[in-house]
Parts: structure tokens; sequence; C-alpha cells
């Protein structure tokens, strides 16, 4: 669930109740108190000492992730993946899945377009939900660099169904449309929720009686195992091709493609190039996945930001007047706060409203998000209320 991160700094004129929008800006504009813990870096940059519910973009790097980089910075080694790192991790990562090959971009747009880029010609389009990282968060990346159309569908909880994906059935064959051909869901959804295996084989059955494609966004795919219990393998069996995301789960900046149709192999060296993502050092992209395959501080880390999701889920529903308003099944909460706290709140802590109309902000727990981050955050949210609980 890559879910709206990061966003530009933009002007929000017009915030009811003043605030940080979903941009992440102020409106009116405001300077953090200072009280704020902060300490300087580069330039303007800041790193604020209480946890961040903004992203899980916005956590560290794993001790893990960083200590595999320092090994494989030892030596000279060749380039572009000729190298025993990214053999050995790409060995580990499709047996991990079941792929064919696994192939390494440097972030969640990188990999999405090149995954979708295996399964279509420039005519042919992408269905997706309204909410999907790829309609909402790529700046039309698709759209440009594919030159594919997005059928999107409206949902009430970020999944597609396959009577949802045949509403974006029609005009196949019409020359003048735009063609059908692969299906884009994000596991986790961009709303949180989880897609179960019973769902996946569903539509993984649907598309391929439609001569569909099927590409799952897995940046946050970790959360979905921990959530689901269940393996790698058992979300992948009814992709053609997926990514496995490691930015949002404690690595720097490195996503894994995992190809699982044998049809689709041929093509993947030549459009990752043309692509900008062959990394020259390829090494130091894998060596962040050893850091997380290792001990499997990849399930760890999505196991504890799940907790600490659940965790805030239930001190915030125990306070009058918020709503949690997605199931929490993932890293994620959708809460209804009254606009006149939000403010005050962000004020001190880091989170991002992501329904202006609803007042509905959006809590994202990492890796790192420990029990006192979130009983703290909880601890402001009553005393902004007024309320006792």
């Amino acid at each position: 669930m890559h879910g709206l991160d990061e966003r530009p700094l933009e002007t929000c004129a017009g915030e009811p109740g003043g605030g940080r929008c979903r941009h992440g800006t102020w409106w009116p504009p405001r300077t953090p108190p200072a009280k704020r813990p902060q300490t300087p870096l580069l330039g303007s940059a800041t790193v604020t000492s209480r946890k961040s519910f903004g992203s899980d973009n916005h956590a560290p790097a794993h001790d893990a992730v960083l200590r595999m980089m320092t090994q494989a910075n030892e030596g000279d080694t060749h380039a572009y993946g000729d190298d025993p790192w990214t053999e050995r991790v790409s060995h580990d990562l499709c047996d991990l899945s079941g792929a064919r090959a696994a192939y390494f971009v440097f972030n969640g747009t990188a990999a999405n377009i090149l995954g979708l880029s295996l399964m279509l010609r420039p005519y042919e389009a992408v269905i997706c939900t309204e909410t999907a990282h790829l309609n909402v968060d790529e700046c039309g990346a698709a759209e440009r660099l594919l030159g594919s159309k997005l059928l999107t569908v409206s949902t009430p909880d970020g999944k597609l169904t396959p009577e949802l994906v045949a509403t974006r059935l029609g005009g196949r064959h019409d020359e003048h449309r735009a063609q059908p051909r692969a299906v884009c869901i994000t596991q986790v959804t961009e709303l949180g929720t989880c897609y179960s295996l019973a769902e996946l084989r569903s539509l993984g059955e649907f598309c391929r009686s439609q001569d569909l494609r099927l590409y799952i966004d897995g940046a946050r795919l970790s959360n979905a195992v921990d959530y689901l219990d269940c393996t790698v393998a058992d979300i992948a069996a009814e992709a053609d091709v997926l990514s496995f995301g490691g930015t949002k789960n404690g690595a720097v900046a490195a996503e894994a493609v995992l190809v699982m149709a044998a049809d689709l192999l041929d093509p993947v060296p030549f459009q990752r190039k043309q692509l900008l993502q062959l990394a020259s050092k390829m090494r130091f992209l894998a060596a962040q996945f050893a850091g997380l395959l290792e001990n499997q501080t990849w399930l760890q880390n999505a196991a504890q930001s799940n907790a600490m999701a659940r965790r805030l889920a239930e001190g915030l529903r125990e306070v009058p007047g918020v709503f949690v308003r997605q199931a929490v099944q993932a890293n994620a909460v959708f809460a209804d706060l009254d606009p006149r706290i939000t403010g005050p709140l962000q004020h001190d802590w880091g989170f991002y409203v992501w329904d202006e109309q609803r007042n509905t902000v959006r809590l994202m727990a990492a890796f790192d998000t420990t029990a006192g981050d979130v009983d703290s955050f909880l601890a402001d949210v009553r005393e902004a209320s007024g309320s006792r609980v």
C-alpha cells in the first residue's frame, strides 16, 4: 500500500480549520513550536525526535540493511548486477516467492512501471482502483512512459473484484478504444486493507479466463504476509509479475520486481535499462534485501508495524468522537478526527489529512514504531479532545 505519502510543498489555501493537509503543508502557514526537539542537518532539513506517523517512508533504515551494505562495500566487483551479491539475493527471492527471476530497482513507481511494461503494448490499458498508487501518486508515469491508459474503478475498500473488473471490459476489439490487458492491484491496498488468498485466487482465475495479465503492487507485501499468516509464494502464485517492497520496510532505496510468467522474462533486462533502472553498483540494492532476508527481518519488521497499527486503532476507538474508518489489516490507520484537534496535534506529531471533507487522517506505523510512541500519541489525542479515557 503505498497510499498518499510525501507530497510536494504546495500552498493549500482554504484548508478547513487549519492544520496540515494531505500535501504535508500548513494552512494557514505557521512555524512549528520551539518545544519540538529538532536536530539540524544540511540546509533546512530536520530530523524530529518524536516518531512520525506520516509514512513508513519517514523511518530510518534497519541496522541489518546498513550492515549488509557496509559488507557489500568491501572490495571491487563487476557492475550492472554481474556480482555475487545480486546473484545470491536474486536466487533467495525466487526461492521465497516461487518467481522465475528477480530484478532490483530503485523505488516503487519504477517497480510498477517496469512490471507493467512487460505486459502491455502502447494501445493497451490497465484496470486499477481510483485510489491505486499507480493512478494517484505516480505523476502519470504509466501514461507518459508506457503510453497506457488507466481504466479506474471506484471501490469502498481499495480492492478490486472480478465483478468490478468486468465493468471496464467494454469495447474490446474496438479499434477506437484502449484495450484492457492488465489488472493492477495493491497488496496491501492504499486504504490499509488486504486481499485474502481466496480473493486473490478469484481474481487470478478471472484474469486468466479473460486473457488479462495480473500485476500486484507489493510495496507493503510483507505486511500482507504477516496479516494473512501466509507465505510470499501464496500471494505471488496468482500474479504474472509483482513487486516486493523494501523501502517501506527498512531498506534505504530498493524494490524487487518478481517475474512469475515465463513468457515475460526475455524483455526484462532491456525494459529495465530503458526505464533507467539498471543500477551500475547493483550489489548495494541487493545487499539491502540481503539484510531484510537475514533471519526473516522483513517479516519481523512487518509484524511490528502491523502490531503498532492495531494498538493505535484500539486506543483511538476508545476516544469519544474518533471513528476508525477502514479495517486495520496492516500498518495503516484511517481515522476521523475533529478538525479542531487535528491542527494542534500536528504541532507535535507528523501525520497527514487523507480526506478533507470527512476530516479523515492517515496514521502509519513503521518497523521501528514502539508501544511508547503509540501511547504518547494517544495521550495527546485524549488531551486535545478533552477525553479522560
